[in-house]
């Protein structure tokens, strides 16, 4: 049985949201350091920006142990919890199909039909997911009212979306990539499908990253006529979910046995393991995050474990969290704080030209960059004052 969740979650999300607005926010900037930039598709590397999302999938695989056992423990049926594992999942992808089609806007629509367009979509998902905590507002207005208006504004925004090119225009959305959510929403739903079969079995679950390992190594693989598997996306998504779901079922397994102290030293040497299957497997296929090479999987999947150990060990073990508490609104509203740039974006991107160069610059810019990010997290912490969360 989890009784309580451990600190060092919420906060390693929380850091990796405030570095994801970081990251997103320097196509800003000029004169930036290469190495903090996504390497391209074909380059045998990995930046800075290469290894947040990973981090975000491995900390949504940490998640689901906790979160479906704290269902079990408030005695929720198979079917509540099957209910809630696929609305959730169809929320995150219903949003990343939205958000990855903007990036396919037809080039002849103009900046401003995008920008409202922009503005109305995020405005729908938070009239449809927000955390209501009642079902009325001012005592009359039924929210679900609120829900069927945002959901009757995705249905016109996806009726109403200009995508393709002027030659070839298409009047329909299509998945393409699915988005970061999207992607985040199919690796939810099949880390959460195994976890309910599987449940504690580490050895049961170790098999499985070991499928998806393969599954992953045979997207690059040449065999003859052989036809490359996807279940629906890269099996790296899975991989990383997987990698965060057997991290927590050690970390209650240990917990259980009394044995809790092994924990950091584990994730420390299963780290290097990852280290070194990913350099022995890099000549096969390079390091790439653009093509999810099964090489950037382990290196990420054995820095989510180190990073997440040093957490673990500074939040945990020595109870060191009050320099986490400006930035823990974003472990808390992680879906909020994605949002919320988009709309930011969106109404001044016009303006970004009046910010003197220097201040996009180098240094300088990369310091408005950490600043800007900070206060998405601080409009993030107003928001949750006012009742305004996304929750799915």
């Amino acid at each position: 049985m989890i009784k309580k969740r451990i600190a060092s979650i919420d906060i390693f999300r929380a850091l990796t949201m405030l570095l994801m607005v970081f990251v997103n926010d320097l196509w800003t900037l000029h004169n930036i350091p290469e190495w903090l930039k996504h390497t391209e598709a074909r380059e045998d590397g990995m930046g800075f920006s290469d290894v947040i999302f990973p981090f975000f999938l491995f900390i949504v695989g940490l998640s689901i142990p906790f979160a479906l056992q704290s269902r079990f423990q408030k005695a929720e049926n198979w079917q509540e919890i099957l209910f809630h594992i696929f609305s959730r999942a169809f929320a995150l992808i219903v949003m990343g199909l939205f958000l990855v089609n903007y990036q396919y806007f037809r080039s002849d629509t103009s900046f401003q039909y995008r920008m409202y367009w922009k503005i109305a979509m995020v405005s729908a998902f938070f009239l449809i997911w927000n955390d209501y905590k009642t079902k009325k507002i001012f005592f009359f207005f039924h929210v679900w009212i609120l829900q069927a208006a945002g959901v009757t504004l995705l249905a016109a925004l996806f009726w109403y979306f200009k995508g393709g090119s002027p030659e070839k225009p298409e009047w329909w959305m299509r998945p393409h990539w699915w988005g970061i959510l999207g992607l985040i929403g199919w690796s939810y739903l099949l880390g959460s499908l195994i976890y309910l079969i599987a449940g504690n079995r580490i050895f049961f679950t170790s098999l499985v990253l070991l499928f998806f390992y393969l599954l992953n190594a045979q997207e690059f693989l040449k065999i003859g006529k052989f036809h490359h598997i996807k279940l629906l996306i890269s099996a790296s998504n899975y991989a990383l979910v997987t990698s965060g779901m057997i991290t927590t079922i050690l970390y209650i397994r240990l917990k259980n046995h009394k044995q809790i102290f092994l924990f950091p030293a584990i994730l420390f040497l299963l780290a290097a393991i990852f280290v070194i299957y990913g350099f022995q497997t890099r000549p096969l296929w390079g390091i790439s995050k653009i093509l999810a090479t099964p090489s950037w999987v382990a290196l990420s999947t054995a820095l989510s474990l180190t990073v997440f150990s040093i957490l673990y060990l500074i939040t945990d073990i020595f109870k060191f969290t009050r320099w986490a508490f400006l930035i823990l609104p974003a472990g808390r509203s992680a879906l909020t704080t994605y949002l919320l740039p988009v709309i930011v974006y969106a109404i001044f991107y016009r303006y970004l030209k009046l910010i003197p160069y220097e201040y996009r610059n180098s240094v300088s810019g990369l310091t408005k960059s950490f600043l800007f990010a900070l206060s998405i997290i601080l409009l993030t912490g107003i928001l949750e004052k006012l009742k305004v969360k996304i929750r799915i």
